[in-house]
C-alpha cells in the first residue's frame, strides 16, 4: 500500500520545487508542467532549491500519499536528464540510490551473468 518498489515508474521534475507546496500544489505541477496525469499510480519526485529536500507524491488507489524526506547534512544528487521533456523518468535503481545518498558517479554494477545448466 505505502510501498515503494521496482514495479513502480519514478518521474522526477525537471526544476527545484518550492517544498512548501502540498498535494494540490504538487498535483498541479504534474498536469501543468510535467504534461502527465497524476492518477496513474507512478511516483512523482520533487526536490527543493537547495537538494535537502526531496517530496513524493503517489496516487494510491481512493488517496495521494505524499513522502517527504529532508537531509540533516549533505545534499541528494540529481541525475541529468533529457531537457526536451517535463520530466525525467527515472529508473529503479537509480531512485534506490539516491535515496540511500550513494553517489551516482561512484555507482558501479556488476555485469551479471546467466549460467545455462
Amino acid at each position: 500500500m505505502f510501498g515503494l518498489s521496482e514495479s513502480t515508474v519514478y518521474y522526477m521534475c525537471q526544476h527545484p520545487v518550492d517544498m512548501r507546496k502540498g498535494i494540490n500544489g504538487l498535483y498541479k505541477l504534474v498536469r501543468s508542467e510535467m504534461k502527465m496525469s497524476p492518477l496513474t499510480g507512478s511516483v512523482f519526485i520533487f526536490y527543493g532549491k537547495n537538494h535537502q529536500s526531496v517530496k513524493l507524491l503517489r496516487w494510491d488507489t481512493d488517496g495521494f500519499v505524499l513522502y517527504q524526506k529532508r537531509l540533516e547534512k549533505g545534499t541528494f544528487e540529481i541525475p541529468k536528464f533529457d531537457e526536451a521533456t517535463g520530466g525525467y523518468r527515472m529508473p529503479w535503481k537509480t531512485f534506490s540510490l539516491i535515496m540511500q545518498g550513494v553517489s551516482l558517479r561512484s555507482a558501479r554494477y556488476r555485469k551479471r551473468f546467466k549460467i545455462e545448466v
